[in-house]
């Protein structure tokens, strides 16, 4: 039985992790603290992993005291940068955190499917979708896409517009040159598509995440391997999941 806390647990994501951890015959849930709790709490819970759904500025805040208390660590949070994840590294030299832009399994086999259909493609743009509440842009999941395919392939076209109507219009660049596109819109929960054309053809490959829920299979499968891993850092779930 592995012992959880769940960091951020008033939010929506934060509570559906609570439930899910609740639920889960291997799991039990030993704290959850929101915004005004203290993470000193989950020491004092005794908690072997802490699953943090707060927003960046609190990561920063809170990852090196779960680390100094040698608590594993399982951050789902977006807005975190390279150098975020630079400090984290310098940070966990007792116990393992898993940084994930996305904890769809569907999520990360998308991005994993497009870093192999890059080679054989010229041309490819990433248009990410989320609810309005998402406050950073563009996506992490859209950032790691693109960074698989740019590692993949550095062939690509040189874009042929010439002219902007509207500033912006062809989205922002992002590794290797690939535009992405963001969408922020009542309705959405999370989303992508990664287009990719070549002479006379074109791929899709999209992935629809239409209940928080799709998140909680890859954050239990963290969180219960998460234990088992030396002291470091692993971004992204590809390598929880062996892909």
């Amino acid at each position: 039985m592995i012992r959880v806390g769940v960091c951020g647990a008033t939010g929506r994501m934060g509570a559906e992790a609570c439930r899910a951890v609740e639920a889960d015959p291997g799991t039990e849930l030993v704290a959850a603290i929101g915004s005004a709790g203290s993470v000193e709490e989950f020491a004092g819970a005794r908690a072997g992993v802490v699953v943090d759904f707060t927003v960046a500025e609190a990561v920063r805040a809170n990852a090196p005291r779960l680390a100094e208390a040698g608590i594993h660590a399982v951050i789902g949070t977006s807005g975190l940068t390279p150098h975020d994840t630079d400090a984290l590294r310098e940070a966990f030299v007792r116990s393992h955190c898993i940084v994930a832009p996305n904890f769809a399994v569907g999520a990360v086999l998308m991005a994993r499917f497009a870093a192999l259909a890059a080679p054989y493609f010229d041309t490819a743009e990433v248009i990410e979708l989320h609810h309005d509440r998402k406050v950073d842009a563009p996506s992490g999941t859209a950032l790691t896409t693109a960074e698989a395919m740019a590692e993949a392939s550095e062939d690509w076209a040189p874009d042929p517009t010439l002219n902007e109507a509207v500033p912006g219009v062809r989205g922002g660049r992002g590794p290797g040159g690939i535009p992405i596109h963001s969408v922020r819109l009542k309705g959405l929960v999370a989303h992508q598509e990664v287009l990719l054309g070549g002479p006379g053809e074109t791929l899709t490959i999209r992935h629809d995440s239409i209940d928080r829920s799709a998140f909680m299979p890859g954050m239990l499968l963290a969180a219960k391997r998460v234990v088992a891993l030396e002291p470091g850092v692993t971004v992204g779930l590809g390598e929880v999941l062996g892909i």
